[in-house]
Order: C-alpha cells, then sequence, then structure tokens
C-alpha cells in the first residue's frame, strides 16, 4: 500500500486530507512540523509528501530541499501547498524541484488527481528529474471573491475540526452578542485554514462557507505581504460592498473574525464592540 506523508501545522486541515487518501486505499502518515516531518522521512520513507509551504519550524521549500538533497528519497515526489499564488512561490518551487505545486483553496478531486498522477510517476520510475528540469506543473485557484461552497477542500464541519464543549460566557455566548447588536446581520469564527468554528446571526445557506474561505484566503496571503514588509501578521481588514460591510479580524494567531455589517453609521460602534470581544474569544479558544 502507498503511503503519503501530509505535512501540515493545522490539525483539521491534516485530518481532512487523511480522510481524502485513505478513502483512496493510502496509507496516511502526518506532521504537524518541518523537525516531525523530517523523523518520518528517515523512519518510514514514504512515497509522496504533501507539505504546506507554511510552517512553524522549517518551511515547505526546505523539507523539499531535504528530500532532493537525501541518497534514499532523493526521487520521492513532493507536492506544495500554498496559500498564495505568486512569482515568488513558484519560482521557489521550481528552485527546490518540487514535483507540483497546488494553492489554496483547492478541492479533494484535484488533491486526489495530483496524487494519482505522482504515483503513477514513481511507479513508472519517472519521478526523478535532473537539475534544471522544467519547471513543475502547476493549477491555479480560482480567486477567493468566486469560490462556490464546495470548492474548498474544507467540509463545513469536519469532525476532527469540532471545537470542544465550553463553559458558560464561550464561544457560543460572545458570538451570539455581537450578532445581536444593531447592524450586524452574522458573525463567522474560523480558523486560519477556514474550518468553522462557530457562527451567529442570520446567515443564508452557504454564506458561514464563503465567509470563513475567504476570511482565510484574505489572512494568509495578507500575511505573507506582511512578512515580506516586515509587518508580521494580518489584524484587520474591512471589505466594502454595495450591500454591506465585511469586517475581518484576527482573533490571536489561530483564527479569524468575519463580521457582516449592514448599516454604514454603525461600523465604528461595531468595530469598539469586535475589538473588545477578541480577547474574550481568544482567551476560550
Amino acid at each position: 500500500m502507498p503511503k503519503v506523508l501530509v505535512v501540515d501545522d493545522s490539525l483539521s486541515v491534516r485530518k481532512v486530507v487523511e480522510k481524502a487518501l485513505e478513502g483512496r486505499g493510502l496509507e496516511v502518515l502526518s506532521a504537524a512540523s518541518g523537525s516531525e516531518a523530517i523523523e518520518v522521512l528517515e523512519r518510514d520513507r514514504p512515497d509522496v509528501v504533501i507539505c504546506d509551504v507554511i510552517l512553524p519550524d522549517k518551511d515547505g521549500y526546505q523539507i523539499c530541499q531535504y528530500v532532493r538533497s537525501h541518497a534514499a528519497i532523493g526521487t520521492t515526489p513532493v507536492l506544495l501547498i500554498s496559500g498564495i499564488d505568486n512569482g515568488t512561490v513558484q519560482a521557489r518551487a521550481a528552485e527546490v524541484r518540487s514535483d507540483e505545486v497546488l494553492f489554496k483553496p483547492f478541492g479533494v478531486d484535484d488533491l486526489l488527481r495530483k496524487i494519482d498522477r505522482l504515483l503513477s510517476r514513481r511507479a513508472n520510475g519517472s519521478a526523478s528529474r535532473e537539475n534544471g528540469a522544467t519547471p513543475p506543473e502547476r493549477d491555479r485557484a480560482a480567486p477567493p471573491a468566486s469560490l462556490a461552497p464546495a470548492s474548498p477542500v474544507v467540509p463545513a464541519a469536519p469532525p476532527a475540526a469540532a471545537p470542544a464543549p465550553e463553559p458558560p460566557g464561550g464561544i457560543k455566548q460572545h458570538l451570539a452578542g455581537l450578532a445581536a447588536t444593531p447592524g450586524v446581520r452574522f458573525v463567522v469564527l474560523t480558523d486560519r485554514e477556514g474550518f468553522l468554528i462557530e457562527t451567529a446571526g442570520d446567515l443564508s445557506p452557504d454564506t458561514d462557507e464563503v465567509a470563513g474561505a475567504l476570511a482565510s484566503c484574505l489572512a494568509e496571503a495578507s500575511d505573507g505581504i506582511g512578512r515580506e514588509l516586515g509587518q508580521g501578521q494580518l489584524l484587520g481588514t474591512i471589505l466594502e460592498y454595495e450591500a454591506g460591510t465585511l469586517l475581518l479580524q484576527a482573533v490571536g494567531s489561530a483564527a479569524l473574525l468575519a463580521v457582516l455589517v449592514d448599516e454604514p453609521g454603525a461600523l465604528g460602534k461595531i468595530r469598539y464592540y469586535v475589538r473588545k470581544v477578541v480577547p474574550e474569544l481568544a482567551r476560550v479558544l
């Protein structure tokens, strides 16, 4: 049975990818950091490596370089995953000789097609490439504004991502209080990978998924820009639409809050309430 190593610091992402791969009859290994990935690579010698570009210690490029320089596993196919689709990511992926790049948000079908292709190449003995080979093939994801609810790899509420029971004054109560503020239509709390944690307010079907995916994509792209400018992670932003304003606010380093405001005159007051509730949400999380 082919073995696939999934490297991502988000437990919820690892669980969703694991479920998709196991449904294909593959053995799945996992790691939450670059250091853990290297341990698994040395011990288990997987047939394919799926690695997020952004990790808490070593990044995905370094993991790919480690694989390529290893005498025993140097031809192992590597699929890099990135939430930022730009020339820098593509150039670095080609430089470290990754086999494929997949950009977030992506569908399970896209992921499985790439894994099938990489396993087929490995089985045919064509996974290895010489230095200076043609850059890897890349599939571009649709921009966040056109996200369809079924398109992201993350389902609305995967079992692994379900929040633990919380005490009074927890997430639900805080979000319900914020959603009850005049001028607020709905509130969505998501982790930075786009997994829904909790919602409140007047949400139409699938609105929560779209808002969560949009918040995640904007945050990851903005974090990349912030690092380039030496400014760190995104803390918040405001998106103005014809029918309302979407307020995005970071909740610590792990989550994002999306608040839809349909009364422009109430925006200042609502921002004040959001800033008051964010520390409480971060504490509960």
